[in-house]
């Protein structure tokens, strides 16, 4: 048996702990590789639970814990560091509590709000950049930090929370889909809560950032004053919040 295959074998044991696996390391020595087993699931629980201490004190020790177990069976690591490990834990929730969407959408605040803060920073845009932009053809350049979903819970609330030590806040369904933005700013991650409307124009950007499909987006929702009124007024909410960075004309 090469290096290579070696290698393959023992993270295939590490990862399902198969006596099959185990066995090409020759006899009596499951006892010794469980050593190497059990730093290696400490190690991702340990993961897990940095990137997620809010979610973890939400739903208690012993349930964070089970479904830490879960995700680590289910995904282990596929990259060269820990960097990105249980970026796709909430996921793992989602399948774990299907009737506590709260519960993946806290997850995503959490995880988000980190992928935020180490994103590549950016310059605002100056006020005079506005003048004598050709809108037809004008595309906007979004902040590399800004993260966007739909959300049916009031996790933010429960996330702000838990942030600040308050107790009594409970998750609740929304009475309608709304959305969660976030964002840094200042070297600051922050969060919020935006409605029907700005949820779907700024995942419309996200797919195509030109100012044209934006107003296109609105007005389908809107009618055509309302929609380029709104347009409009996000655009000079979205600059001041350092949603939107910049914009460019091909």
């Amino acid at each position: 048996m090469n290096l290579a295959t070696l290698q393959a074998r023992f993270r295939e044991w590490l990862v399902t702990g198969d006596e099959t696996d185990a066995a090409a390391f020759g006899d009596g020595t499951t006892a010794g590789l469980n050593v190497y087993q059990n730093n290696y699931r400490v190690q991702l629980m340990g993961c897990l639970e940095v990137s997620y201490p809010l979610l973890r004190r939400f739903i208690g020790d012993e349930a964070f814990r089970a479904a830490s177990i879960t995700h680590i069976d289910a995904h282990p690591p596929r990259g060269w560091t820990l960097d990105h490990y249980g970026a796709d834990f909430a996921d793992t929730l989602r399948s774990l509590y299907p009737q506590n969407p709260d519960l993946d959408e806290l997850a995503w605040i959490e995880w988000m709000l980190g992928e935020a803060f180490v994103a590549a920073d950016t310059e605002p845009m100056a006020p005079d950049a506005l003048a004598d932009i050709d809108w037809d053809h004008a595309h906007l350049v979004l902040s590399p930090s800004l993260r966007v979903r739909h959300a049916t819970t009031n996790a933010d609330d429960v996330w702000i929370a838990l942030r600040d030590g308050e107790a009594g806040v409970e998750s609740a369904m929304l009475a309608a889909a709304e959305g969660l933005v976030i964002w840094r700013r200042d070297h600051v991650s922050r969060l919020r809560r935006t409605d029907a409307i700005e949820t779907a124009a700024l995942l419309s950007l996200v797919a195509d950032t030109g100012f044209g499909s934006l107003c296109e987006t609105l007005v389908g929702v809107q009618g055509e004053e309302a929609g380029i009124q709104r347009a409009g007024q996000l655009l000079a909410d979205w600059l001041g919040a350092g949603i939107v960075t910049g914009l460019s004309v091909p």
